[in-house]
């Protein structure tokens, strides 16, 4: 790879490689499990409830899916929907549909049924994993009307918690179940993993041309589309990122750790139908043969969060990738001191803006260091990440890019013309983690993808810069820029600035037509108010009065108990603009 601005910064990672070209294997992604089982077997995956499953565990059931749908005449490419939240189910489904050859469709477990069915239809699906549970099973029955599903495997979680607590909660009633069966469709995970032999099917497949993984995106901007993810694709970015995080702790202050095989223990909590938590969570995990805390609601507790504060103190939890908020929740946190959180050492944030003055309230309170990443479901997701440590990581950026991976800032018209240094423009990728296209969409693929000296760079939509270090600073999505009198605001700036008043936990900004030119905007401020304190609209207007230009300032500020957020904990301004307009 030939050396660009960010491997000649002085920040550059000494002990990282600035390629990985000789260590990415020609094989699918599954195995990724065979290879771990075989080496570390008996080493426990997921922990779920008190219930530990091993790798050789999780391998020896994944072959049985693979059995299951082999037998059910699903040959390669074929498309198998999972519409379940963190469950111990989840990885064993994950690679059994990779064993047999076809293609994960990740929902999710948010959707209502006419979500669901509209990535049913678009994937043509044959068959749905779901939660065996009073919304889920019904809500999945309800979605695979009219389409090519043909089986709905139900899955409960019964079988993966510990005696005790089956008994107890078959007595009070405790176990989530369904209130009814379509019996001409329904199979029972329990049934197959005990009736299936543990033999996947033989397949050919060119990990990079076949496709693992279908994943939705979209949403938060406009209709959704199908991601198409190679298995190349995927295990790429498992070993791009382990080679970019380096633990720094008071026993290796001058070297660098970097994940120790077998000892980590990573934190469940995002979800794993998004590409955040399946790649840096879940998949991460199987590479360094480490432990998964499986947590199905990251939100559950009095307060909430405070499973997530129990999952590290019980568990001695040393990696959680999170989002923005889901920091702000644990930083402001009530009970926050009463958990040891001592054994946090990579805490990666992503999928949205991290504010600064967030970070640093997270850092006083757990001890830990938190470092800013960036990437896409269209990417796998990473291609950035500052460095894990206080002395060169930049804040207000993005990080550098990680190994293999090529940024330029190109115009915001054509998406060919390159900008120079500290000029924004559209941020564009190329690397091994692209991916391929997106499904039955081939003229929105074209429209995203532009050849550049040689390489097929991926135009995000995202606008930023790089500054002189090489790193990418974003301003914004081109879609969110507020047009102020012909002056362009960008939200992520004002809420940067917000998040440092005393009182804001949470902020969101959007941008409003005006009543006397409605082709002219007015920028508006959402705010969630830390516990306990009160504030009024006068008070934050005259706060950023003297805090940043006039078209920047809110005109108007509304106080909220809650914003509305993705399942993977980002705000969504689209909600909060439809509102306004009545949409």
């Amino acid at each position: 790879m030939e050396e660009m601005i960010w491997h000649k910064s002085k920040k550059w990672p000494k002990t990282v490689k600035k390629t990985l070209e000789d260590k990415y294997p020609n094989d699918p992604l599954f195995k990724l499990l065979d290879r771990t089982a075989a080496k570390s077997g008996s080493n426990t995956y997921t922990i779920f409830e008190g219930m530990h499953l091993t790798f050789s565990e999780v391998k020896e059931k994944a072959d049985r899916i693979a059995n299951y749908l082999a037998n059910k005449g699903i040959t390669k490419g074929d498309r198998i929907a999972i519409f379940l939240p963190n469950l111990p189910h989840y990885p064993i489904i994950f690679f059994g549909i990779l064993k047999a050859g076809a293609v994960a469709v990740t929902c999710n477990p948010m959707y209502k049924a006419s979500e669901l069915h509209f990535q049913l239809m678009d994937t043509g699906a044959k068959i749905l994993f779901c939660m065996d549970d009073e919304n889920f099973t019904p809500i999945a029955y309800d979605a695979v009307k009219d389409t090519k599903i043909e089986e709905v495997v139900v899955c409960s979680v019964k079988q993966y918690l510990p005696k005790k607590k089956t008994i107890l909660g078959g007595i009070f009633g405790k176990i989530p179940k369904s209130p009814y069966y379509r019996e001409d469709i329904t199979t029972f995970f329990d049934e197959i993993i005990s009736t299936s032999d543990p033999i996947p099917p033989k397949i050919e497949l060119d990990p990079d041309k076949e496709l693992a993984l279908i994943l939705y995106t979209g949403g938060t901007t406009g209709t959704p589309k199908g991601a198409m993810l190679s298995h190349r694709n995927l295990y790429c970015n498992i070993l791009q990122h382990d080679e970019y995080v380096q633990l720094f702790t008071e026993e290796f202050i001058d070297e660098p750790l970097r994940y120790r095989y077998g000892e980590e223990v990573l934190i469940g909590a995002l979800p794993w139908y998004h590409s955040y938590g399946l790649t840096l969570t879940m998949l991460v995990a199987v590479h360094i043969a480490s432990k998964v805390i499986v947590i199905p609601d990251p939100r559950a507790g009095d307060p909430p969060l405070t499973v997530v504060l129990q999952a590290i103190h019980e568990y001695k939890g040393t990696v959680l990738h999170a989002v923005p908020t889901m920091y702000a929740a644990i930083a402001n946190h009530p009970d926050v001191h009463k958990y040891d959180l001592s054994s946090l050492n990579a805490c990666g944030s992503g999928a949205a803006p991290l504010p600064p003055e967030l970070a640093r309230k997270f850092e006083e309170v757990t001890g830990a260091i938190v470092f800013e990443g960036y990437g896409l479901t269209e990417t796998s997701p990473q291609t950035h990440a500052n460095p894990t440590n206080k002395d060169t990581r930049k804040f207000g950026t993005v990080g550098l890019p990680i190994p293999d991976t090529f940024v330029k800032i190109v115009d915001l018209d054509t998406g060919t013309k390159e900008m120079p240094i500290g000029k924004d423009g559209e941020i564009a990728l190329a690397g091994p983690q692209i991916f391929k296209g997106y499904w039955n969409r081939p003229e929105q693929t074209e429209q995203v993808f532009r050849e550049i000296e040689g390489k097929n760079f991926f135009l995000t939509g995202d606008i930023g810069h790089l500054d002189e270090e090489g790193f990418t600073v974003i301003t914004d999505r081109k879609k969110d820029m507020i047009n102020v009198s012909g002056l362009k605001a960008y939200p992520r700036e004002i809420e940067d600035k917000l998040y440092e008043h005393p009182k804001v936990q949470l902020a969101a900004i959007i941008g409003l037509p005006r009543e006397d030119d409605p082709s002219n905007e007015y920028v508006k401020a959402y705010i969630v108010l830390k516990e306990g304190v009160t504030a009024t609209e006068e008070e934050f207007i005259e706060w950023c009065r003297g805090r940043m230009a006039g078209y920047k300032r809110p005109k108007a500020v509304e106080f909220r108990d809650e914003l509305p957020l993705s399942q993977v904990g980002k705000i969504l301004r689209r909600v909060l603009r439809k509102e306004e307009l009545n949409e």
